[in-house]
Formats: C-alpha cells, structure tokens, sequence
C-alpha cells in the first residue's frame, strides 16, 4: 500500500513492476488494474504498452464503461486477442465477471490505483470486492493513491495480508513542491472577466480551469470559444468516445485550454500542463490537492490558482491550509513572474 504525492512516478511503479513479473501465456489474464475513471483506465493501458514496447508477446488491454460490451466479450473469447493485462473501471469489469466473459483465475498481480477513490463509494466497493472474490487467493495486492486518509486505509487493508504500508510523506507535507499557490477574493459574477484576465496575462503551455459541473464546463467552454480562447471541455456528461477523443486532443497539445469537471482531477498526467485554476473550489480539501497537482508533476514549476467567492470558498481554504500545512497567499496585483513557474 503505498501513498505518495502526485506526479512522482506511483503509475511507473506498478507498470514496471508488474511487466518485470509477468511470463506471458496465451489466453491467460496475469495482472489486472482497477482505477476509477476511463480517462485514467485509458492513460495506464497507454503507460503499459510504452514500457512494454520491447515486449512484443505482451498483450494489454482496456475495459470502461459506455462502449459495446460485446466488442470486450469477443477480445476476452479469443485466445490470440485476450490480453495479459487488463485495465478497467469497477463497473465494466464486473459487468464481464458477471457475465463470465472474463476468467480471473490466472490473475498474480492485482492493482488499484487512486484505491481510496474507487473504494470510498458502497457501489463501487461491492463491485471490487465480487471481483477480487473472483482471482486466486495467492496473488500480489498493490494499493497506490495521493491521499491515503486513516479512513481508507482500513478499507484498504481488507483486500490486503500484513500489508508493506509506504508513505512518502506524510499528510501534513503533502503539498507539492516547486508549484506556487494563490488565491482571488471576487464575487460570482466577476470570475468570468477575472479568468480573462488571468488567461491573458499569464504565460502558460497549457492550463487546466477546474468547475463543479458539466453544466459548469459546458457553458464556461462555450463562452471562452467565443473570446476567442481556444478552448475544449472534459466531463462525464460526454459520450465516451467524445470524452477519450478530447482527452487525446488535449494530451496531443491540439489545445492548451481544458475545462473540466472533477474528472481530470486525479491521476491524469499531461506533461504540459503548467498551470491550474479552481474557477470553482473543490468541496473537500484532499480534491484540492489531486486537482492543483495536475500543474507542476514530478518536481517541475507551476503555478495554481483559486478564485474563491463564497463564505463555503473560504472555509475550504482554510481546510486546505490547515489540512497540508500549506500557505496559499493572495494573488499579487502586480501578477507573477512566468520565470518562477515556467520550465526552461
């Protein structure tokens, strides 16, 4: 079970450590992963095929909801299309499992990533746990998340024997490092002029602009086309295709502005990204951290910025500071130097 800040490296980990063990037998599933979002599910079968590139024998494969579960069936049928390695959502994995499309039985390494996310709702805990119930006593369990609260980690230890527990950090020093932090004190109705501003005069590669809805997204998206910022908007209101096609598009750098709900929040690595704004504060505090840890990953700069309009934005800012011992100070008026947080 291992916690460590975001953007260092936890995906590599199992991904290399998993490919290290595997001995590929044809029609056999070795390691399965399970992660919360299809973005993420997406992402990891990606990481999978990049550090297998010189394992031509390994075959990975990814299962999500909101695509035909007849074209997964007829992967896992054939012998020469079922993967070694399968990536999937709760929900689609155990659809499969229920329908006995998927055989379990040969699974050594079993992985879920953001464990705390995909194991904090009820739903999704029964699915895991009729999935897990499905793979062989004697396997490898790995658990990996930013965020790892005294909550979860009982939950966690229910899938796990004696657990090796690795904190990187503790919570207190789970802020990222090179990454600056500020906040704006406005009124609602000012945050679309001030996220003009912000867009205007700051340099960036790429930005990601946090909301709290689809509804949210859609509408902020729509609006920033038309002040001719280029932008394009992820959610879970899309289609899946739409959502993976936009989420390429964006990784691809086709576009430098996304505006996305909570679904971009965690996991999610896109290299370019330097800079995030929380249109709208996150609910809860640890949210704050996975959103804002999308800017500055593996030790590079950054700069994340909250537009806080409520007496709610006020008393999560406070959680945040007091949560990760963390300073967000107000937001310079004379702005900030683009060489303190923009890579050379």
């Amino acid at each position: 079970m291992c916690q460590a800040k975001s953007g260092l490296g936890k995906t590599a980990v199992f991904v290399l450590s998993t490919l290290q063990q595997l001995d590929p037998v044809p029609g056999e599933i070795s390691t399965l992963v399970i992660c919360h979002t299809r973005e993420l599910a997406y992402q990891i079968r990606n990481e999978y095929s990049r550090f297998a590139k010189y394992m031509p024998d390994v075959k990975t494969e990814v299962f999500y909801g909101g695509t035909p579960i007849k074209l997964d069936i007829e992967k896992l049928k054939n012998k020469d299309t079922c993967p070694h390695i399968v990536v999937a959502t709760p929900g689609r994995l155990h659809a499969l499992v229920q329908e006995k499309a998927i055989r379990l039985n040969n699974v050594k390494s079993f992985v879920i990533d953001e464990c705390d996310k995909v194991l904090e709702s009820l739903d999704m805990r029964r699915d895991v746990q009729d999935i897990f119930k499905n793979t062989p006593h004697q396997k490898q369990v790995m658990m990996f998340s930013a965020t790892l609260s005294q909550e979860i980690r009982p939950v966690c230890k229910k899938f796990m024997q004696n657990p090796l527990e690795i904190y990187v950090d503790d919570d207190a020093k789970l802020t990222l490092h090179g990454l600056q932090q500020y906040y704006i004190k406005l009124d609602e109705k000012e945050k679309n002029r001030k996220l003009s501003d912000l867009l205007d005069s700051l340099e960036f590669n790429q930005v990601i602009i946090f909301v709290k809805s689809t509804q949210r997204a859609d509408s902020l998206n729509k609006l920033l086309c038309q002040c001719n910022f280029p932008s394009i908007a992820v959610h879970s209101g899309l289609p899946q295709e739409e959502r993976i096609e936009r989420y390429r598009s964006f990784k691809e750098f086709n576009k430098r502005i996304c505006v996305s709900t909570d679904v971009f929040g965690r996991g999610i690595d896109i290299e370019r990204i330097n800079l995030a704004i929380n249109y709208d504060l996150p609910s809860e505090a640890d949210q704050y951290l996975h959103r804002v840890g999308r800017a500055g990953r593996f030790g590079t700069k950054g700069l994340a910025i909250s537009l806080v309009s409520t007496k709610e934005d006020e008393e999560i800012l406070e959680k945040i500071q007091s949560r990760f011992d963390v300073k967000i100070t107000d937001f310079p008026e004379e702005g900030v130097d683009p060489s303190t947080y923009m890579n050379t």
